[in-house]
């Protein structure tokens, strides 16, 4: 049914534009060749576009073309090709033999770009900062996938959770489900409605399809709205009319290599690509890709809490409170604080490590298949359905196991010069994915419930001490006691329970992570340039999405209409006027953007940028522009049942009935003042209360409330110019940005009983004693905003050279600080981001015939990485990669021999992530066969 309402408004859409088609006229048949200037050979996939039209072709194997067209003399004529300068080309007449020579740019300074102003402008002349990778950019990148060669591009940092799962960010503040980076194919956000941002390039296409990728950091608000507050990237699909026939491409590859967590394992991924233009008016895509390998293992046991026991010498591997960051079920909630002999021991119980309880294996599969029609030669509408199934894992507040998880889009557009209109869906069902804390905790309980453990460790721990059993070694003892007859990995009676586990949406009790939801996307604009002669460029757009989360009881609930689908809708709309003047030397733009988003006032977005270039080469750009990000759907509405900790969306009608917010305690406070309680006992003799009563003045009361969109007032200047014949290319960003109401979680604790500042007998607080036992007391991580001020700058440069005979050698070095924070408080944002990045390259495409390769540095500093799961200092690291291509041009082949961190120098990305090493690979590609 949604297909067919799809198809429906796409007709509704034909109907209303067909009024606007103006009467066609005879058709005119144009011919031609294409060939190198420097070498007179002919050139094979030139496009060669009427302007202003979506009328084209390419060149096929002769440098030959032909098309027909019916629109009036004179027409212009656009030639594209990349390696070569784009050139236009004046017909007055009909003309059959038509001979155009391209002239070859190795440095790419002034490709044309979309993105950036949702039209198409010169990469130079673009009012933001923005890079761009292009088709032989793509092909000839040494990283494993074009998605990894993301990391490459100045200003952007990767984070890998998973093999299958990178995130991509920009200009800081990042984190492993990044939403305020947006991540867009033709125009299509891709993001997991419940995860609220992409899996990568699950849904996204394969490397055989992609023409370019465009890279706009810093906000983007003013046009897109949303979440681009940070970026975002927007991946453009090459059309079946201008690239047709069969492209095959197959990956085979290795990693592990030395790896002391795993031995060396294959990794493969394939791609099929064919595509077909019945006639000049209906043309067919279809695109198919598998990869399936074996992940980087995430093995950090450097233990969360070392001081837990100090105050009794308890320390490293005698603590008895260990609590490694990957290894789940001994977490806080997962404690208690047991008394024996006059002392007080911290006691968690074992867990299982990350490496013992997930799988390894990642696999994606995924398919597209696109419909193409020409309904004039100035209108096209596109049918287009995307599905991918992934399994990989990630992290989130935990690590999260992805198996079987499922996205799909449908989408249906219309467009012509000057506009476009473009409705599409995507939804999300989670399959069998899992979280691999409760995972871990229901584990330990499947056996022996929290109650009977304690006190058979407490039993075991007495009889040792009486005995006179060393201290370290009678904790020892006693967890081998209670631990006996625990599930241990690797046995089937292990995979069992562990596969049960992960079928029961309930983190008390199971581990299933289930998600069903979608959203529902509308979106228009217009270039309205006509209706004032022209006089000034004015576009207009507006979007609507509409977002159907699925309660499972789990991760979502209703708490207002209980099974009920819950619905949270946003709307937009923008205008934006863009001027030239002086001789075209001066660009001045205004952008000025309208949200609303439910449960929130109407929000503006405005963006001013000055372009101005300088004797044809030098371009200088400032700008500042105003944005938000609203909450995505776990941040507004999550109900995560977290394992002993509730998870919960930061609206009101999520906690405001039950008073969460107001009624309770930052849950760091109440550790240190747990901390201190045990101290004070086992130091100084006191009882339990005298030692709360003590440390009293270490709590401290809730003062955050419920969510507001984020803001950013955000500055940029940057230079752009192309020097000595083109041969050096010089791009500069610098910025300044200002951000307030920063959207994170925030641990409270909840007193079972009594209301904070309620005064008992004896003038004390009666939830007080409360706060000393974590049975007591209910843990909450709630969504809330923090209230400090955040100020952050940084600058990125880029640099290419064309040394001699076509060797390039090119760079970038990116530059990030957190300048200060006014009014500190416990919920100030993580930065988490290097201070500096750097990459260079060095290659020829052609070095021999049909011979080439790319050799590329990556480098970055070590930054302190702040989680919900941990928090640490992140090591600086470095990676080495390269490629070797040889082309077979009679077999329209290609072959690719690399690797990536050839040297093997094990890092980590991020605190309780991966480690990721080599990757060894040789891929082959045909390209264009059957055409």
């Amino acid at each position: 049914m949604k297909q067919v309402r799809f198809l429906l408004f796409l007709l509704v859409l034909v109907t209303a534009i067909a009024p606007w088609v103006r009467a066609q006229n005879s058709p005119v048949l144009i011919t031609g060749q294409v060939h190198d200037t420097q070498t007179q050979e002919p050139l094979i996939g030139v496009n060669v576009m009427v302007q202003g039209t979506v009328t084209g072709t390419i060149t096929d194997a002769d440098g030959n073309f032909s098309l027909r067209t019916q629109l009036r003399l004179p027409l212009v004529l656009v030639f594209s090709m990349v390696g070569f300068e784009p050139r236009e080309v004046t017909l007055n007449s009909a003309n059959t033999g038509l001979n155009v020579s391209l002239n070859a740019q190795t440095v790419l300074a002034d490709e044309v770009v979309v993105t950036a102003s949702r039209v198409e402008e010169r990469i130079a002349r673009s009012p933001v900062a923005i890079d761009k990778l292009d088709i032989r950019a793509i092909k000839e990148t040494p990283a494993p996938t074009f998605f990894d060669a993301l990391e490459s591009v100045k200003g952007i940092q990767m984070t890998t959770s998973s093999m299958g799962f990178k995130v991509p960010n920009a200009r800081g503040f990042n984190n492993t489900t990044n939403a305020r980076f947006t991540q867009l194919v033709d125009g299509t956000d891709v993001q997991s409605p419940g995860i609220g941002a992409p899996i990568a390039n699950t849904l996204g296409p394969t490397e055989l399809d992609i023409e370019s990728i465009e890279i706009m950091p810093g906000a983007s608000s003013a046009l897109y709205g949303m979440n681009a507050l940070n970026g975002m990237i927007n991946i453009q699909t090459k059309s079946p009319f201008l690239y047709q026939g069969l492209s095959v491409y197959q990956k085979v590859a290795v990693n592990h290599i030395n790896d002391p967590d795993l031995p060396a394992k294959p990794f493969t991924e394939t791609a099929l690509r064919y595509a077909k233009a019945f006639n000049d008016r209906f043309a067919v895509k279809i695109n198919l890709g598998y990869t399936r390998g074996t992940d980087w293992v995430a093995n950090d046991t450097r233990d969360l809490n070392p001081d837990a026991n100090a105050s009794v010498g308890l320390t490293g591997a005698d603590n008895p409170g260990l609590d490694p960051i990957n290894s789940y079920g001994n977490e806080n909630s997962n404690r208690r604080n047991l008394e024996v002999d006059g002392k007080l021991y911290q006691v968690r119980r074992t867990g299982y490590y990350d490496r013992e309880i997930t799988n390894y294996n990642i696999e994606n599969i995924k398919a597209d298949v696109a419909l193409h029609y020409r309904l004039t030669e100035r209108l096209e509408a596109i049918y287009t359905y995307k599905v991918g199934r992934a399994d990989a894992n990630y992290t989130r507040g935990n690590r999260i196991g992805l198996d079987d998880f499922l996205l799909q889009q449908h989408r249906v557009e219309l467009k012509g010069p000057r506009f476009l209109l473009r409705a599409y869906e995507v939804h999300e069902n989670s399959g069998n994915s899992y979280n691999m804390r409760p995972l871990g905790e229901n584990l330990d309980r499947s056996f022996k419930s929290d109650d009977v453990w304690f006190a058979d460790y407490k039993t075991a721990l007495t009889t040792q001490l009486d005995a006179g059993v060393a201290q370290a070694e009678a904790h020892r003892l006693a967890r081998q006691a209670a631990d006996a007859g625990r599930f241990q990995p690797g046995t089937p009676e292990f995979e069992a329970e562990r596969k049960r586990l992960i079928g029961i949406n309930n983190w008390d009790q199971g581990a299933w992570l289930l998600m069903k939801n979608r959203f529902y996307q509308a979106e228009g604009q217009y270039d309205l340039s006509e209706l004032v002669n022209n006089r000034f460029n004015l576009l207009v757009g507006a979007d609507h999405r509409t977002y159907v989360i699925y309660p499972d009881g789990n991760s979502f609930i209703n708490p207002d209409e209980p099974g009920e689908n819950l619905y949270y809708s946003k709307t937009g709309g923008f205008v934006q006027i863009s001027r030239t003047m002086l001789d075209k030397r001066l660009k001045v733009t205004g952008s000025l953007r309208l949200d609303k988003a439910d449960y929130f006032k109407s929000k503006l977005n405005p963006r001013v940028s000055v372009v101005y270039t300088a004797n044809e080469v030098h371009n200088f750009r400032v700008s500042y522009q105003n944005g938000y990000r609203f909450p995505t759907i776990f941040e507004g509405f999550s109900y995560v049942n977290n394992g002993g900790i509730r998870r919960l969306g930061g609206l009101p009608l999520m906690s405001q009935r039950d008073q969460i917010f107001e009624n309770s305690y930052v849950r760091s406070s109440v550790d240190a003042f747990q901390k201190a309680v045990v101290s004070d006992v086992n130091t100084l003799g006191l009882t339990r209360e005298e030692a709360a009563l003590k440390n009293k003045d270490l709590l401290l009361r809730n003062t955050y409330t419920y969510l507001q969109p984020e803001h950013i007032h955000a500055f940029d200047a940057g230079y752009r110019a192309s020097l000595f014949n083109n041969k050096l290319y010089v791009d500069v960003d610098l910025y300044f940005n200002i951000y307030s109401n920063f959207i994170d979680q925030l641990e409270v604790a909840v007193p079972n009983r009594g209301t904070i500042g309620q005064v008992q007998e004896g003038g004390v607080d009666s939830t007080l004693f409360q706060m000393v036992d974590t049975r007591t007391q209910e843990r909450y991580r709630m969504w809330t905003n923090s209230t400090s001020i955040t100020y952050n700058y940084g600058a990125s440069v880029g640099l290419a050279y064309n040394l001699y005979k076509n060797y390039t050698l090119s760079g970038n070095l990116s530059y990030a600080v957190l300048d200060r924070v006014a009014k500190r408080d416990p919920l100030e944002a993580a930065f988490n981001t290097p201070q500096y990045i750097v990459n260079m390259s060095f290659g020829n495409r052609q070095v021999l015939k049909n011979l080439g390769y790319n050799l590329a540095w990556h480098w970055q500093d070590a930054f302190l990485w702040k989680a919900s799961l941990a928090n640490g200092t992140v090591p600086a690291y470095q990676t080495v990669d390269a490629q070797v291509t040889y082309r077979v041009p009679s077999w329209k082949a290609t072959a690719k021999l690399g690797g990536s961190n050839l040297l093997n120098h094990r890092y980590v990305q991020y605190i309780g992530g991966p480690t990721v090493g080599a990757i060894y690979y040789l891929a082959l590609t045909f390209d264009g066969l059957l055409n």
